[in-house]
C-alpha cells in the first residue's frame, strides 16, 4: 500500500466513526481482504464521546486516525479526511460497510475509462438479508418535492442490475471521486451536517460538467442507519431541515417558491398532523423544529456557501 505501486493509483479510503468502533472495525477487517495494491485508509473519529478511537488505531495500525475536537456530521468529517488524504481517488465509505475482495478495481478502472466521471457507486445489497438490494443507482430528484428513489430498492439481486449507467447521484454509503473534481468543486457542503449533502455534492458535480455513474460489478454490503437509528428524530429533523435547504441552495425561479411551498405548507402540515395523530411527540418537535430552522436563518450568509479544497495533502 504505497504510492509506487506501478500501474495502481493510489486511492485515499476515508471513513467516518462517530460512538461505532466495533462497527468500523468490521470495515477495516474486510479492507484489509481486498486485492487493490495500493490504498491510503483514513479514519476521522468524530469526537465520540462514548467511545475509545485510539482502539482503532491500536488494532488496525496501518490507517491514519483523525480525532475531531467536535462533532462535525458527515460532511465536516469526512472534509478532514479530505484535506489529509493524498490519493488521486477519494473513496467515501460508511463505516457501517464491508467490501469484497475486488470491488475496487473496477471503480478505477471506471474512471481511467470514462474521463466524463465525477462520482462513481458500486452496487449495493443489504449486510441483513445478503442477496437483497439496497442501490444499483438513483433516479432524477423531483425538483418540487426534492424526492427521488434508488433503482432495485430491495430487490432480489439476479444480476439484473450488472450493466454500468449513468445515475443521477451516488450513494452516501460508498461514493468515489476523483481529486481534480473536488478541486474543481469543493468539498463537501458541511452546512447539512447529516443527509443530502451528497445529493447536493452530486448536483453539483454534474453542473461542473461531470457525470455520475453507478458501477455494477462493484459490490459492497450495508448495515444502514447503525449510527442514527432508521427512524430516529434526529433524522428526521435533518431530512426535514435539508430538502428545503436543497432547494434553497439549488432551484432557481418559480420552481423553487412552488418547492418551497410544496415542502412547508403541503408535506409539512401533512406529517406534522401524522406525528400528531400517532402520538409521536419526538418526531412532531423535530419536525417542527426542521421546518423553523429556515424561518430563524432566512438571511444565513452560510447558506449558499461552498467550501474550497484548501490543501492537497500531497
Amino acid at each position: 500500500m504505497n504510492d509506487s505501486t506501478p500501474g495502481w493509483p493510489l486511492v485515499s479510503v476515508i471513513t467516518v466513526n462517530y460512538n461505532q468502533s466495533q462497527v468500523t472495525f468490521d470495515l477495516l477487517e474486510s479492507l484489509r481482504k481486498i486485492s487493490y495494491p495500493n490504498i491510503e485508509i483514513i479514519v476521522v473519529d468524530n469526537a465520540s464521546p462514548n467511545d475509545d478511537p485510539d482502539s482503532i488505531m491500536s488494532n488496525y495500525p496501518e490507517i491514519i486516525l483523525i480525532k475531531s475536537t467536535k462533532n462535525l456530521g458527515f460532511a465536516g468529517g469526512n472534509n478532514l479526511g479530505i484535506e489529509k488524504s493524498t490519493g488521486d481517488y477519494l473513496l467515501f465509505i460508511n463505516n457501517d460497510t464491508e467490501v469484497t475482495s475486488g470491488f475496487l478495481e473496477p471503480l478505477v478502472a471506471f474512471f481511467r475509462a470514462h474521463p466524463d466521471a465525477g462520482m462513481v457507486s458500486p452496487k449495493i445489497r443489504y449486510h441483513h438479508t445478503p442477496e437483497m438490494i439496497q442501490y444499483a443507482g438513483y433516479s432524477e430528484l423531483n425538483l418540487y418535492t426534492i424526492r427521488n428513489f434508488s433503482i432495485g430498492y430491495k430487490e432480489i439481486d439476479n444480476n439484473q442490475y450488472d450493466t454500468d449507467r449513468k445515475t443521477a447521484f451516488g450513494h452516501g454509503a460508498a461514493m468515489m471521486v476523483p481529486r481534480k473534481v473536488i478541486e474543481k468543486v469543493g468539498m463537501m457542503p458541511d452546512i447539512y451536517f447529516l443527509y443530502y449533502e451528497e445529493i447536493d455534492w452530486g448536483w453539483k458535480i454534474r453542473r461542473a460538467g461531470y457525470q455520475n455513474y453507478y458501477v455494477g460489478n462493484s459490490l459492497i454490503f450495508h448495515k444502514e442507519s447503525v449510527s442514527t437509528g432508521k427512524n430516529s428524530p434526529l433524522k428526521t429533523y435533518y431530512m426535514a431541515r435539508n430538502r428545503i435547504l436543497f432547494t434553497r441552495r439549488n432551484i432557481k425561479g418559480l420552481q423553487k417558491w412552488i418547492s418551497l411551498a410544496y415542502q412547508i405548507l403541503i408535506a409539512g402540515t401533512k406529517n406534522l398532523l401524522l406525528y400528531l395523530v400517532k402520538g409521536e411527540k419526538q418526531h412532531f418537535e423535530s419536525y417542527w423544529n426542521g421546518l423553523t430552522w429556515h424561518f430563524k436563518n432566512l438571511r444565513n450568509k452560510n447558506i449558499q456557501s461552498n467550501l474550497p479544497l484548501k490543501q492537497s495533502g500531497r
